[in-house]
């Protein structure tokens, strides 16, 4: 068998997660002639075209989807038997720990987690992205470290552990002219109301749950995220119903009060996933257990 180049292996993998070689050779710090000559040289290795160009990029043939695993496989254990450290120091550790985050858990869990990081391990960064429906991919994949936030589809195949329970509570303006301390439910159904929709949360909860008893909100205003939902709250007549954490940390900012909400819903567990391949990791493990031990004490 030829000699095959381990250069090969990282253009191979380039290629497969980016679908361009001009992307790939600047990851690498190549030059794109450079990729393009080891991409010619693996389609010979392996007698397939391996990636073919289209519209869309650089689709991997049938061939190259059944090497990726494998191939994959070869570059993480060489990675694992080179950079993994025997154990993690947190004031020494100079590393970026990726995140899937819920944008709640960027207003009420990023703020503790970044000023405990700066006192106990000053060089740790954190890179935060949107939980999406591509997270799972991405934990298997190793793009991220962990996701945090509800998420019922990582229950099977992937570690996970409960950080805290959430319930929830509604928000309306401290001056809101119709609506005191106490919210009835004709006082709930005859105001107007936010929606708020985005992914890797337990607000669904609550739409299923309201439609399920045959409650009816007159909703005139629908979100994709939470993070201006208080500032519309204090300077409309707006009502909103949010996880209780999330409206604790929105009546310190803004103009809101907390109110009960007159119906029973169900409360939901907030919880840190993570994939095998992390599971043994030092710098994962003491991160999970930082988090885990900052929001021990959060009631629901």
């Amino acid at each position: 068998m030829a000699k095959f180049d381990l250069e090969w292996l990282l253009v191979f993998d380039g290629i497969f997660k980016t679908r361009s070689v001009s992307r790939t050779a600047e990851h690498l710090g190549l030059a794109q002639a450079t990729v393009s000559v080891a991409l010619n040289k693996l389609r010979l290795h392996f007698n397939d075209k391996l990636f073919i160009r289209t519209s869309q990029g650089m689709e991997p043939t049938p061939r190259a989807q059944a090497l990726y695993p494998q191939l994959a496989s070869v570059l993480e254990t060489l990675e694992l038997a080179r950079d993994a450290p025997t154990e993690f120091v947190p004031l020494e550790a100079r590393r970026a720990f990726r995140l899937c985050i819920t944008d709640i858990s960027e207003i009420v869990i990023l703020p503790r987690l970044m000023n405990h990081l700066r006192q106990v391990a000053p060089k740790v960064s954190i890179v935060a992205e949107k939980i999406t429906p591509e997270s799972p991919k991405h934990l298997e994949s190793g793009e991220v470290d962990m996701a945090i936030g509800f998420m019922p589809h990582l229950e099977a195949g992937f570690y996970q552990k409960t950080l805290f329970t959430q319930n929830f509570v509604c928000l309306a303006a401290k001056n809101h002219p119709r609506v005191g301390l106490k919210l009835t439910k004709e006082a709930f159904l005859s105001e107007m109301h936010i929606q708020v929709t985005t992914s890797g949360t337990g607000h669904s909860i609550v739409d299923k749950t309201l439609a399920m008893h045959g409650v009816h909100r007159e909703v005139v205003l629908h979100l994709s995220s939470f993070l201006g939902v208080a500032r519309v709250v204090a300077q409309t007549e707006l009502l909103v119903i949010v996880p209780k954490m999330l409206g604790i940390t929105m009546q310190m900012q803004e103009q809101v009060r907390i109110l009960d909400v007159p119906f029973d819903l169900p409360s939901y567990a907030v919880k840190q996933h993570w994939h095998d391949r992390f599971h043994a990791d030092p710098g994962n493990i003491w991160l999970r257990r930082t988090i885990a031990e900052l929001f021990r004490d959060f009631a629901t």
